[in-house]
């Protein structure tokens, strides 16, 4: 009991429930199976990106360009829709994965062959993604009536009484997990993330590896892009401006150390629904925005002291075992 006690996951997962209590408190329907679905759903975009980033995150590095590229490859995927009805959802959700995954590619590209650090990459592409979603669109909008009804309807169908959306999310969830804890590539993440020297001497090529991660990133910006313009039926240059805060958020709230090498997909899933159940309650309690977002803040701030007081006391018991060798 002590041993499971241990994973940061539970103690989230405890914190999430105590939350949802305390909000049925003010709002008895908030805990309804119905309502909890619906927040999972409106959560599914945010708990896909939160799974690129980690990967990332975990090998030392940042993508501050996901919400750039969900941005550019949304506007790629709304105006063919536009202009070319007749393509097949598929095949529109194929074309976002490559386009993100070419733009995830260059970012990994230039911090593995040019050894620039990837905050500083990063940095310099979200503002090339998003100037070249207004080169593209000629700072233009997609809306709905230029959307077909498939690409507007395919996310919000349901299959067993569950939109779509949540469907693909399940379905991320399910291949990060299996990546990160069935794969060779999901150990030499975590390797690098612990020790990059030693990885080398392991065998691992840490750059090639660093530009994987970021071509993972990019399909899954790529994906969120298609995803989050068919939900919210609108294409701009304004699309998720700042939403690269959030996803990082998530992941931190979630126990993924941004120091690299600790963290899991269950805990980037939980921190993202952590703040997608504050961002529902609190306005349907009546909370201003602003307390909204100094509650976020606090939040982030919370789980970095105890992720750093986590990782301080994994360092104690090193030191303490050598002390008695």
């Amino acid at each position: 009991m002590k041993a499971f006690l241990k994973y940061r996951e539970i103690w989230l997962l405890a914190a999430i429930i105590v939350l949802i209590g305390l909000i049925s408190t003010r709002f008895p329907a908030f805990a309804d199976p119905g309502n909890l679905r619906q927040v999972f759903n409106d959560t599914s975009i945010l708990m896909i990106l939160a799974l690129g980033q980690m990967v990332v995150i975990l090998t030392r590095s940042i993508d501050l360009s996901m919400a750039s590229n969900l941005c550019f490859t949304g506007m790629v995927v709304a105006m063919l829709n536009a202009a070319h009805p007749a393509i097949p959802i598929p095949l529109l959700i194929v074309i976002a994965l490559l386009v993100g995954l070419v733009l995830g590619a260059i970012n990994g590209l230039l911090v593995w062959r040019l050894n620039i650090p990837s905050i500083v990459v990063t940095l310099g592409t979200l503002t090339i993604y998003r100037g070249a979603t207004f080169v593209l669109s000629g700072g233009a909008w997609v809306n709905a009536d230029k959307m077909s009804p498939d690409f507007i309807g395919f996310q919000r169908a349901a299959f067993l009484g569950i939109p779509v959306l949540s469907w693909i999310a399940i379905l991320v969830i399910a291949l990060f997990f299996i990546l990160m804890t069935r794969t060779a590539l999901g150990r030499s993440i975590y390797a690098i993330g612990v020790n990059p020297t030693a990885s080398v001497y392991a065998g691992i090529d840490v750059g090639r590896t660093k530009f994987i991660v970021f071509c993972i990133s990019g399909m899954i910006g790529g994906l969120s892009g298609y995803l989050w313009i068919s939900r919210y039926v609108i294409a701009s240059v304004e699309v998720a401006n700042g939403y690269e805060l959030n996803i990082i958020a998530a992941c931190v709230i979630g126990g993924i150390s941004i120091a690299g090498g600790i963290g899991s997909a269950g805990g980037a899933v939980l921190g993202a629904l952590f703040l997608g159940i504050i961002s529902n309650a609190l306005p349907v309690i009546n909370i201003s925005p602003f307390w909204q977002m100094a509650i976020s803040g606090s939040a982030i701030i919370l789980a970095v002291v105890l992720n750093a007081r986590g990782e301080r006391r994994q360092g104690r018991i090193i030191l303490r075992k050598v002390e008695a060798a």
